[in-house]
């Protein structure tokens, strides 16, 4: 026969929102309030919950670092597009004379307005950007 020790009773206080929370999860797990209140007390006493905690934190902020490098990738393609396009149109654009800046003045407002929606339509279905530009192309700077 195995010689178990026989268990202590211990009378703890609980905030009424705590006990409420043990007896849902007790009887959702379908163990005693007793097993989960020692499992729980046990964990929190382990010389290794630190170290857990500890590994929980790393995980999460390395999560954290990937989206914060995704963030500046996705930024500085953004930040290039916008200069080459700017390059692009500067190079490509002659200065109107005075009757036709005009008449492009005022067709400027509804071209902005197709932009905005041409623009809303490729948000709103992808693919974007970032996803079409791989992320291992190196520059001829690198």
């Amino acid at each position: 026969m195995t010689n178990r020790r026989k268990k202590k009773k211990t009378t703890i206080y609980l905030d009424p929102d705590i006990e409420a929370t043990l007896v849902e999860f007790a009887a959702r797990r379908d163990r005693s309030q007793s097993m989960i209140a020692e499992a729980a007390i046990a964990s929190f006493l382990s010389p290794d919950d630190a170290e857990r905690r500890e590994a929980i934190i790393a995980k999460r902020l390395d999560q954290i670092d990937r989206r914060v490098t995704r963030v500046e990738r996705d930024i500085g393609i953004a930040v290039e597009s916008l200069a080459v396009f700017i390059r692009f149109w500067l190079m490509t654009t002659p200065a109107l004379p005075e009757p036709a800046a005009k008449a492009a003045k005022a067709k400027s407002a509804e071209r902005y307005e197709a932009f905005i929606t041409a623009l809303g339509r490729r948000l709103a279905q992808g693919p974007k950007l970032r996803q079409e530009i791989s992320e291992d192309v190196v520059g001829p700077d690198s």
